[in-house]
């Protein structure tokens, strides 16, 4: 991916790894073959990318897109491509004249703008009478409503019928292909192949089998206003293969960080547990000593109980003997004593 460009996911820029890969590439391989010696534009092209693949095949083409940046990036780094050139344009006010192109082509564009009906009636006026219009749009139902997807970068998701509406007011001839990310077990044969074939079953019912596949994400629609050049646009399939694998790379990944968590969460589940039992001994031994400062704080408090009683009773006793009475009474109790330790009489 240049450093002049960082991907936002507003648009598809080389380098962007993971489902977003596989769908745009794909889709201008699709178109390649479509576009072949044709003077072709490339609407909102973005870094460029597609619209030099288109090049390889195509007499000419011209990449537009309304961002200057993107397209100062292009034209850098296609430079070198003879039959490709870049213009910074809004899809909805394009800056070429009448019946310029033999074959438009935009990618995921319709569904970013509001001006959805100024863009193709644009596209229309661009085209020669026999011109190819190719685009793509993503399939609302599919996209946002049962996947609760919401792309920020979109303004307006077309259900198919809405999508179909817009088309057929321009281009009376349209031929449909649906598009998306699936895993797929695939058998080609050596030679050349001289037909095609995509079935869809179900882990729970592997022999029930229903033709095609019944959920397209993406649709990509050829539309013109010959019936001659839309009969040209044989309904094939077409397979994209990763040759690096990046899916099962990434899930393969995704296993191991799991795996790494998992062993990470088992042993911080042990450090837990044991520091759960320092706990518990904790609580233990401050319910011990609190125990013990409590007997001790009885024990206390009945010594100093006693203590107080003793000290009461010196207190009475203090208080009695300072009496007058105690005093006068002192020398009989004196004499009483003595007369207690003489010795009887004989």
């Amino acid at each position: 991916m240049s450093d002049k460009l960082e991907f936002t996911g507003e648009r598809f820029l080389p380098g962007a790894s993971g489902e977003i890969w596989y769908e745009h590439w794909h889709r201008y391989h699709f178109a390649a073959e479509l576009v072949a010696g044709r003077e072709v534009l490339d609407v909102a092209c973005g870094a460029g990318y597609g619209s030099a693949l288109l090049a390889r095949q195509a007499q000419r083409v011209v990449g537009a897109d309304i961002s200057a940046d993107t397209i100062d990036h292009a034209r850098a780094v296609y430079a070198a491509v003879p039959n490709l050139e870049f213009r910074q344009a809004d899809c909805a006010a394009l800056p070429f004249a009448d019946a310029s192109f033999d074959a438009v082509v935009s990618f995921e564009t319709i569904e970013h703008i509001a001006a959805q009906e100024k863009f193709l009636d644009e596209v229309r006026r661009v085209l020669r009478p026999e011109g190819l219009f190719l685009l793509s749009s993503p399939n609302k139902l599919e996209y946002s409503d049962r996947r609760g997807c919401s792309n920020e970068y979109h303004v307006r998701e077309l259900y198919r019928d809405e999508l179909a509406a817009l088309l057929a007011a321009r281009f009376p001839h349209l031929r449909w292909f649906g598009q998306r990310m699936s895993f797929f077990s695939v058998v080609w044969p050596e030679d050349a192949a001289a037909r095609g074939e995509l079935f869809e079953v179900s882990e729970a019912s592997a022999t029930e089998v229903s033709p095609g596949h019944a959920r397209p994400l993406y649709f990509i629609v050829a539309a013109s206003r010959s019936a001659e050049t839309i009969g040209g646009v044989v309904p094939r399939l077409s397979v994209l293969a990763d040759r690096n694998e990046w899916v099962y790379a990434d899930y393969a990944q995704a296993f191991a960080n799991q795996k790494i968590q998992l062993e990470r969460g088992n042993t911080l589940d042990g450090v837990v547990a044991e520091w759960q039992e320092h706990s518990r001994e904790a609580v233990r031994q401050r319910d011990a000593l609190q125990a013990a400062r409590a007997a001790q704080a009885a024990e206390y408090a009945a010594e100093r109980a006693g203590l107080a009683r003793q000290i009461d009773a010196q207190q009475h006793e203090i208080e009695r003997r300072a009496s007058l009475r105690w005093w006068l009474a002192l020398p009989w109790r004196r004499i009483r004593a003595a007369l207690k330790r003489a010795p009887p009489l004989a």
